[in-house]
């Protein structure tokens, strides 16, 4: 990190009397503590398997239960990371000055109209957390229902999870989390007052469902590992301990989350795996309502539910159905057996969200890459698309808290254009624009260009990568590029606006999203392609996408940037071994590096489902040997690494801190050349990392610093 020192000038006088070097901070060191296994013939030697705490679960409640050796390494690791970034302080106090000068900081949301009230949240100049409120339809004075500042203050982490007013108007039950585990506490607001009510539920998941007469709740827990797997029934003024339990279920792969149809008649209860579905109904205007199962769950088969009177309509992928249709069935005679075609299924249209409102079924699609909104007038079957010219934009759903209307709410964006929110009167056809979001310091999105290329994978698959740069920006190789993506659990990653991306745009970077196999940008068929014993497509399709980006001079071998959090930060720390040379620095948010150990470790939270996703190394030699070639950890080398960034959560549920800490030691100790490599972990967050809107600005301006740096940027910021 000596490259950290300013260059001298080649004018500049000596100095009269020479200054002691400073010294080079060094990284902490990791005692190895060797552990060995054999699974399937093949010895296993972990290092630092001792970097895992054993009482790991009391950790993710209260993260000073942390033992002291393994506290202490953490914090060294911190001390390393903020001596080495010294030098770039004040370009990280630049950049945030930059960022938060993007934000229109006094901003709210449009607010959404239900019954006799409209319901919105805003932000007061320089808060954090946002404000939840409310005015009367007709016009009147706005209410403050829930002020998030006010209740996070004092506290070193605070994560709103759900707030949801009651059918009556008359209470709210909100969530919080206040360690980053996930572990949420459900309280209830009488409005009317201001005050909560004693009734308190605590390790939920923060979902809260009302039943229709605003006398309880519905509400969802956790087993040991984390999983959500019971759902409870809370009646307002009864002890915790009284709740009736309403479902539950044990097998280990599959989730529970209970939700509300857009009618409000019905509680979903919803069990997933990665690849399958099972739907209870709850009739939420009864007191005493039992789930009533719409469809025993089997092998592939995935399928969502929402009510129409004395139909529901199903959006599914049976009877391969790969990227989803629409059906219908008689409320009174919910299975399989009676399900009919509303809308067939097409084959690279992928079907990915359906609500259905009283005389209109919205759905949103994916289609060569791009999303569309389409509306189906139920009676007629008439239906027309919202659809948009730009190569590359983002395409989502808002808030609409009706089922009797006929207008509904999307947000759009491109890469160069800022959010806007729309009203569509899907029987006029009239749109109308109700919020362009505003940059404060200014935006012109002329001087950006976007456009879309596609990248030749290893086995000749085009690629397709969305890319933004100033249109100043010479595309002779020499600009550095900054590469993101993520590429599992089929989920898209969006070309949407972003204006902190500017703060690299306009320092010459071209920013590029690889839309990598593992996601469905472009169909089921591409997560299928990018998961199990098909994993490493995700990773060739990444590398592909930067080599393409070089070959075409758009920048150049060793000035890339590859970015992935979580799942995403797999990929990179297996590019990183892959294709060292291909990047001037990598950034690994809450990384799944150590892939193997972790899917060999029944007990640990969310293992038994994410089989489905990787493969279950514990019974199948197939799918140890699969994992075993590309898991990070488990194939770091003697090879020359660039500077890589690891960010890590104390107290994340998802990926465990002690994944990250443990790569960083085995990269340190096997790597011939290169780095640095540097380990930074928020010991007061857990997955999402910090949870204030402006907080979080220091955590960017950080990582493009680091950026800047690698790309030897850092003089020019």
């Amino acid at each position: 990190m000596a490259a950290l020192k300013k260059p001298a000038k080649s004018k500049a006088k000596p100095a009269a009397k020479s200054a002691p070097a400073k010294r080079r901070p060094r990284p902490p060191v990791v005692e190895a503590r060797p552990a060995r296994r054999v699974v399937h013939g093949v010895e296993l030697v972990d290092e630092y398997a001792w970097l895992r705490a054993d009482n790991w679960q009391d950790v993710l409640r209260n993260p000073q239960a942390l033992p002291k050796d393994i506290r202490k390494l953490i914090d060294a690791e911190n001390a390393y990371v903020e001596a080495l970034m010294e030098p770039t302080k004040k370009l990280q106090r630049k950049i945030r000055k930059e960022l938060r000068g993007r934000i229109k900081e006094d901003d709210a949301d449009v607010p959404v109209p239900d019954g006799p009230f409209a319901y919105f949240e805003k932000y007061r100049k320089g808060g954090e957390h946002s404000i939840f409120c409310r005015k009367p339809r007709e016009g009147g004075r706005t209410q403050v229902l829930l002020d998030g500042d006010k209740l996070a203050r004092g506290k070193k982490f605070f994560d709103p999870g759900d707030i949801v007013y009651s059918p009556d108007h008359k209470l709210l039950a909100w969530s919080s989390d206040e360690k980053g585990s996930e572990y949420f506490t459900i309280r209830v607001r009488d409005i009317a007052t201001g005050k909560d009510l004693p009734d308190e539920v605590h390790d939920s998941d923060g979902d809260a469902i009302w039943r229709s007469d605003s006398r309880a709740f519905f509400y969802a827990v956790f087993d040991d590992t984390h999983r959500p797997y019971r759902i409870y029934r809370h009646e307002l003024g009864t002890n915790n301990d009284e709740d009736a339990l309403v479902f539950e279920d044990a097998d280990p792969r599959y989730f529970l989350n209970i939700s509300e149809t857009q009618s409000g008649r019905f509680a979903t209860i919803d069990m997933n795996d990665h690849n399958s579905t099972e739907v209870w109904l709850l009739d939420l205007t009864k007191a005493r309502a039992e789930p009533r199962l719409m469809q025993k769950r089997r092998e592939a088969m995935q399928y969502e539910v929402q009510d129409w009177g004395k139909k529901l309509f199903i959006l599914t992928n049976t009877g391969g159905a790969a990227d989803f249709k629409i059906m219908e069935a008689p409320l009174d005679a919910p299975g399989e057996a009676n399900w009919r075609d509303v809308v067939p299924h097409k084959p690279g249209r992928l079907i990915n969200e359906m609500i259905v409102f009283k005389r209109h079924i919205v759905r949103t699609e994916l289609e060569g890459g791009l999303p569309r909104i389409v509306i189906r007038e139920i009676k007629s079957g008439r239906e027309h698309a919202i659809e948009f010219d730009e190569d590359a934009y983002d395409l989502q759903m808002d808030s609409v808290a009706e089922y009797d209307t006929d207008t509904i709410r999307f947000a759009y964006s491109s890469m160069t254009t800022p959010w806007s929110v729309y009203d569509y009167n899907m029987v006029t056809r009239e749109r109308t624009l109700r919020k362009r979001q505003r940059i404060p310091s200014g935006h012109n999105p002329k001087k950006y260009k976007s456009e879309r290329v596609f990248a030749p994978s290893h086995d000749g698959v085009q690629v397709p990568v969305s890319l933004i740069y100033a249109r100043t920006t010479k595309l002779d190789g020499s600009a550095p590029l900054l590469l993101q993506s993520y590429g599992a659990y089929g989920e898209p990653y969006e070309a949407r606006f972003s204006s902190n991306r500017f703060s690299l745009l306009d320092r010459g970077f071209i920013v590029a999203i690889a839309h990598v196999r593992g996601g469905t940008d472009c169909g089921w068929q591409w997560y299928e392609d990018g998961k199990l014993e098909k994993k490493v497509n995700t990773f060739h399709d990444f590398i592909a996408a930067g080599r393409h980006l070089a070959a075409h001079k758009y920048t150049s071998q060793g000035q890339i940037i590859g970015v992935g959090r979580s799942a995403g930060g797999l990929m990179i720390g297996a590019c990183a071994n892959m294709a060292p040379e291909l990047f001037a620095g990598l950034i690994a948010g809450v990384p799944f590096v150590d892939t193997l150990t972790t899917m060999l470790d029944d007990t640990l939270p969310l293992t038994p489902p994410e089989w489905l996703e990787w493969g279950n190394p514990i019974k199948s030699k197939a799918a140890f040997n699969a994992i075993h070639a590309y898991s990070p950890y488990d194939n770091v080398k003697a090879q020359h690494y660039p500077p890589i960034l690891a960010l890590s959560g104390l107290s994340d549920p998802r990926v465990t801190y002690w994944e990250p800490t443990k790569w960083v030691a085995r990269l340190r100790a096997r790597m011939s050349g290169g780095g640095p490599i540097l380990l930074k972990t928020n010991t007061d967050a857990g997955h999402g990392g910090a949870t204030g809107r402006l907080e979080r600005l220091e955590d960017i301006a950080f990582e493009y610093a680091f950026m800047l740096w690698c790309t030897g940027k850092l003089e020019e910021g």
